[in-house]
């Protein structure tokens, strides 16, 4: 297949789709005004929306209909948003700021951040759960695998050993377990539900597998590299933080040209993992050089 789609005006097009499909979502339900407008705030504030945009990617990779995705996109995302809500809260991350913005909590209160989130959460199953464009059979194996990747085995697990990480020196596997599950599994997900609807084989799988959780590491090392080289005023959040809570960083632990070498090794192995499969990876290729060359 020969498609080469343009990254930018893939991300452009979909960006905004995948927007419209989680509020209508919200405006949909029958729930107080308050946590509507909660859930809403925090959907708004913007972002790359990478996890959503790879999926549709693999999906127009395969040459599928882009729509059939869009709910399992959408609920992603959602997913994803809570995560932040929850991560900026006091009791964790203690941010003010997310995206340049006052964080959820500092507008409404911990208790409404907090049922915020898990609204987000919990909506995400029931729009997998109702999208009548998948099968019976393709639904239950993305709301299982979801459940899996942004639960205590995943992004939760993940977000455990980061809390108990701290004030720690880990060592540099001990930090990948942390990022693997903290990251790297919900971007998993993405390859991975994308070639779910596709119906991709389990070889292909495999392949979208390894390549995600690569991406999903090089994602964290710029992360780690931007919280000590970032501007304060692309990123939308205040840098070293990280240093401040004496969290393990691949700079911390590996020097920051040590940090880059393991980024560019990620990298290396994610474009690896492309070859050989049975789509255009044009789309894959370019979201590997964007999470490792992202400013913010």
């Amino acid at each position: 297949m020969t498609l080469h789609v343009d990254l930018e005006v893939f991300q452009q097009t979909y960006k905004l789709k995948i927007e419209h499909a989680m509020l209508d979502f919200v405006n949909e339900r029958d729930m107080p005004s308050t946590i509507r407008d909660a859930m809403i705030y925090s959907l708004q504030a913007g972002g790359k929306r990478i996890r959503p945009i790879l999926l549709l990617a693999v999906i127009e990779g395969y040459g599928k209909e882009i729509r059939s995705g869009m709910k399992t996109a959408a609920a992603l995302e959602m997913i994803h948003t809570y995560s932040l809500i929850h991560d900026d809260l006091p009791s964790m991350d203690d941010d003010d700021l997310r995206r340049g913005k006052p964080t959820n909590h500092k507008v409404f209160g911990e208790a409404m951040a907090i049922l915020a989130g898990d609204g987000l959460l919990t909506h995400s199953f029931q729009l997998i759960a109702e999208d009548d464009l998948i099968s019976s059979n393709q639904k239950i194996k993305l709301l299982s695998l979801l459940a899996k990747c942004a639960g205590p085995e995943g992004m939760v697990g993940g977000q455990v050993a980061d809390i108990e990480g701290e004030n720690k020196r880990l060592t540099v596997d001990e930090l990948e377990s942390i990022h693997v599950r903290k990251t790297g599994k919900l971007l998993i997900f993405s390859a991975l539900a994308g070639a779910i609807i596709s119906g991709a084989s389990e070889e292909e799988q495999n392949k979208l597998e390894n390549f995600a959780h690569h991406i999903g590491l090089a994602f964290q090392i710029q992360d780690d590299i931007l919280d000590i080289e970032g501007a304060e005023e692309l990123i939308g959040k205040r840098t070293g933080s990280d240093e401040s809570k004496q969290k393990s960083t691949y700079p911390g632990l590996l020097s920051m040209e040590g940090a880059k070498g393991k980024l560019q090794f990620h990298l290396d192995e994610a474009l690896a993992s492309l070859a050989d499969l049975n789509m255009d990876t044009a789309l894959l290729e370019q979201i590997a050089y964007l999470i490792v060359n992202r400013n913010h």
